[in-house]
């Protein structure tokens, strides 16, 4: 029996053609339930760190062709590498990472891929939810989260409450997220609330925004050798640090994330001063 095309969203992009080829909570020291395996582990002074890192996981089909897989194969390998990458950063000390995991543009892919990515993701958050909990991450969803098939939903939703306590680490996914469409839903959300525009400043703006409570990225990280935003965090990046590489998503470990860290500290930031 044929199955029935994907429901996208009405203003998703066009089928693309086939490719040829709140603040960050206070530092808590780990406890005896979360293992000696999770304890801060020094590397930099706290005010060396970024506060907020986010990532632009690119590279993940690459990855996959270079090894001669399907596609959905890389998004798979790239699912591992978060688990890695995750644990790794509640150690050093982060307080707060976002992952742009599926952008409002991916709609442009593939049936197959689309609903593939879905299912990685509602796989990752059933097997990691308590795994999250336990290393004191909170997870926050970020974009329109109406717009995804009911399982993905439902899926998200149980992870936000599961882990909601979450003090470590804010851990926010980027999911059906684009940088225009959250600014898109803040001026909405505003215009909803009556703000009269004499009222409207930064201030009211960035608490409109799905990011509202939370800090800035201070790092921005690319993998796979682009050197762009791709729409993401738009509005939050205004003062970050950008830090590319030419490693594919899956190839991108540990020992890559403190390189990024190092990166960042030896930077001087001036705001403008």
């Amino acid at each position: 029996m044929a199955r029935a095309p994907l429901a996208r969203p009405t203003d998703a992009p066009p089928i693309a053609h086939e490719a040829t080829d709140e603040p960050a909570p206070p530092a808590t020291p780990a406890t005896p339930d979360r293992g000696t395996d999770l304890a801060p582990e020094p590397f930099l002074a706290q005010e060396d760190l970024p506060r907020h890192v986010a990532i632009i996981m690119d590279g993940n089909r690459r990855w996959a062709r270079q090894h001669e897989l399907p596609e959905i194969e890389g998004h798979a390998a790239g699912v591992e590498a978060i688990r890695e990458i995750l644990r790794h950063a509640v150690r050093r000390g982060v307080r707060v990472m976002t992952l742009y995991a599926f952008s409002r543009e991916n709609w442009a892919r593939s049936d197959d891929e689309v609903t593939g990515l879905f299912g990685l993701l509602e796989a990752a958050v059933r097997s990691e939810t308590d795994e999250l909990r336990r290393q004191g991450v909170r997870v926050r969803l970020l974009g329109r989260l109406d717009e995804l098939p009911d399982a993905t939903r439902r899926s998200i939703g149980e992870a936000l409450d599961a882990t909601a306590d979450g003090d470590r680490m804010t851990l926010n996914i980027a999911f059906n997220y684009a940088g225009r469409t959250e600014l898109v839903d803040a001026v909405r959300r505003l215009v909803a609330a009556g703000t009269p525009p004499e009222a409207i400043d930064e201030a009211t703006v960035g608490a409109a925004l799905y990011t509202a409570g939370l800090p800035d990225p201070d790092l921005v990280i690319r993998t796979g050798g682009e050197q762009r935003l791709s729409n993401f965090l738009i509005w939050q990046s205004a003062y970050a640090e950008f830090y590319f590489c030419e490693a594919l998503w899956p190839d991108f470990g540990p020992a890559a994330f403190d390189e990024a860290l190092l990166e960042f500290a030896r930077r001087q930031r001036r705001f403008g001063r």
